[in-house]
């Protein structure tokens, strides 16, 4: 068989917003990006995983969409992200792009016309409820905000200014499908999916069941066992449908962000009853982000990773996000180096 760019290739998260900045107004963009692909190639990487350029209200820095198929002026245009997507491809680099699908800004349009009334087509794209349950947002507090105008409360599982998307009404799934597609007309070589296991939630919005193991000075996000309102067994289902629609195209990539117990990782291989992968290509493994820095401790992370991969499954290992510090911070300069040899040394796809 042979190894795809994605299996034999380094993965570099680029954030615009801070990389480099063509036109001297303190914020990173796109023209500054292509300006240093000289830079990412000599570094030696393979395909550049750029964070979110999309239009927003930037209340989370971009992870609040506003528009799914635009790039908002602060980095450019759309030309420019076509001329970076040629010019990269010109050295042989991948672009893989941030794809947010759990939730929109509450200034898409889609949610504008949700919220508008209760009868409103759009209004089932979002999850409108008459009472909360004890669902929390990922952020602090509950998760469900109170409408005045139409009398009942959505869903965000972030911001109050990041509704969730229903994605169990079909018409949702068919425009997000949509936006991948085109995406990837306009050459985009896979995609990062933002908080993939998050997706789904329970159908019937049980309240999610107490930690026993929390404690004062924890996450109060710990407080409860997600157990209804992220994971949930449908959405392999939907994983599967992202994957059909980039097999379409010769060698995309699917990556999904999913902060799960490996057990629960490798289940987004999805593989099928013939033993072949119908999931993320990639379910990202942040075993490296949060463990103690002992190698003992690390060669069994890699142990129980190799042991629970299914068959057929190509590993990935990540070192660093935009949700962490820089590995250099983690575990200090000199360490920082023995990390990246470690990272670009297991077998499988190194995320930095």
């Amino acid at each position: 068989m042979a190894v795809l760019w994605w299996q034999r290739g380094v993965v570099y998260q680029v954030y615009p917003r801070s990389f480099a900045d063509a036109n001297g107004d303190g914020v990173g963009d796109l023209p500054g990006v292509t300006s240093r692909l000289d830079y990412l190639e000599w570094l030696g990487v393979d395909a550049l995983w750029l964070s979110p350029v999309y239009p927003s209200p930037m209340k989370d820095f971009g992870y609040d969409v506003a528009d799914y198929t635009g790039v908002d002026p602060l980095f450019g245009t759309l030309e420019d992200f076509d001329g970076l997507v040629a010019q990269a491809h010109a050295r042989g680099l991948k672009v893989v792009l941030d794809f947010v699908p759990n939730h929109t800004s509450d200034q898409h349009p889609w949610f504008r016309e949700s919220r508008a009334s209760r009868d409103n087509p759009k209004r089932d794209w979002y999850l409108w409820r008459d009472a909360p349950n004890n669902w929390l947002s990922n952020f602090g507090g509950s998760a469900w905000q109170f409408d005045e105008a139409t009398g009942q409360y959505y869903y965000h599982a972030f911001l109050p200014e990041q509704p969730d998307l229903n994605w169990r009404n079909p018409e949702v799934v068919q425009a997000m499908l949509e936006v991948l597609r085109f995406w990837l007309e306009r050459g985009v070589d896979g995609f990062r999916v933002d908080v993939l296991w998050h997706l789904v939630k329970d159908e019937h919005f049980a309240d999610n069941p107490p930690n026993p193991g929390w404690r004062e000075g924890m996450d109060p996000y710990q407080a409860l066992v997600p157990l209804h309102s992220s994971d949930r067994p449908e959405v392999h289902a939907v994983v599967a449908q992202l994957r059909r629609l980039l097999d379409e195209y010769p060698e995309r990539v699917l990556i999904g962000e999913i902060y799960l117990p490996l057990e629960r990782l490798v289940s987004y291989y999805g593989a099928d009853m013939s033993g072949e992968m119908r999931g993320a290509h990639l379910p990202f493994n942040f075993q490296l982000l949060s463990a103690p820095w002992d190698a003992r401790h690390l060669a069994g992370l890699i142990d129980e990773y190799e042991h629970l991969l299914p068959p057929g499954a190509w590993p990935n290992w990540v070192l660093g996000n935009h949700d962490r510090p820089r590995i250099a911070s983690r575990v200090g300069p000199a360490q920082a180096r023995v990390a990246a040899m470690l990272l670009l040394t297991l077998r499988g796809t190194p995320t930095l």
